[in-house]
């Protein structure tokens, strides 16, 4: 049924606040299923499963499925979905997903992401998914055009957040969404993203936090050229920092949107070589 007289049978109205964009083409949820290549035996953590459109279509293609929604009102509404299609194989947990520990909610199996990503906490629930010590091997993310495009960049253009989704996974871009697909319609374009996370780092860094701890000063002042930044951001003098960018073989002139992860990498372990 259509969202917006669904949610109007139940005298639900969505809320800006949790921005809620329920997607409602039919075409666009079997596509975004289909990219997600699930197998019978796999379990989907949905993030956002709203009215269960999506949720009832990853039921019939997955063992099990365990869907997360932020916003309570919206139980009895998933619940007659799931009933309407004598569907017993989804678990429900009304809960904000950053509170929730991921690692402990999945077990041990592997499991793929299914998630409609509030545009305002993206980030944040990306970081608590790819830094979860039990990861996802693959998310399936429908997120605005932006973001999309920040994950997807390639040197020249990178961010902190690319840096580290690409640390994690692979991402590419499957398609973008018109705001039609969705009601009520966002002001922006969607994409959706697909990632497919790494068993192991894709490039050779000393440790995981020594590498963030280079990146996060790299960004921290990412109009500054390189030398500086370092200077600053990781404690090191302005010789020891020249020393660094030499060390991994760098213009010290360059800025950081501009590096590849495998620099990044070779600023970490030149980084350790100083401390």
């Amino acid at each position: 049924m259509n969202p917006k007289l669904l949610l109007e049978d139940h005298g639900i109205a969505p809320k800006k606040s949790l921005g809620q964009n329920f997607l409602q083409d039919p075409n666009t949820l079997d596509k975004i299923v289909a990219a997600a290549e699930l197998l019978p035996t796999d379990t989907v953590l949905e993030i956002g499963p709203g009215t269960g459109a999506m949720t009832t279509r990853l039921a019939k293609a997955a063992e099990r499925v365990v869907a997360v929604e932020i916003d309570s009102r919206l139980e009895p509404v998933l619940r007659a979905a799931l009933a309407a299609e004598r569907l017993s194989n989804v678990s429900l947990l009304f809960a904000d997903i950053l509170q929730v520990n991921v690692a402990s909610l999945m077990a041990d199996p592997p499991y793929v992401v299914v998630a409609n990503l509030p545009y305002y906490i993206t980030s944040a629930i990306l970081r608590h998914l790819l830094e979860a010590r039990h990861r996802p091997r693959r998310l399936v993310l429908m997120v605005q055009l932006e973001v999309a495009e920040r994950l997807t960049a390639a040197p020249g253009d990178m961010s902190l957040l690319t840096v580290s989704a690409q640390f994690y996974a692979k991402p590419q871009m499957i398609g973008r969404l018109k705001p039609s697909v969705f009601w009520p319609r966002p002001d922006v374009d969607s994409a959706v993203v697909r990632l497919d996370t790494y068993a192991a780092p894709p490039v050779d860094v000393p440790d995981v936090a020594t590498f963030f701890k280079v990146v996060r000063a790299g960004f921290a002042q990412k109009r500054k050229q390189l030398k500086n930044a370092f200077a600053e951001g990781v404690g090191l003098s302005h010789a020891d920092a020249a020393i660094m960018l030499e060390l991994a073989s760098i213009d010290p002139k360059r800025r950081a949107e501009t590096l590849s992860l495998g620099e990044w990498a070779a600023l970490a372990r030149a980084f350790v070589t100083l401390r």
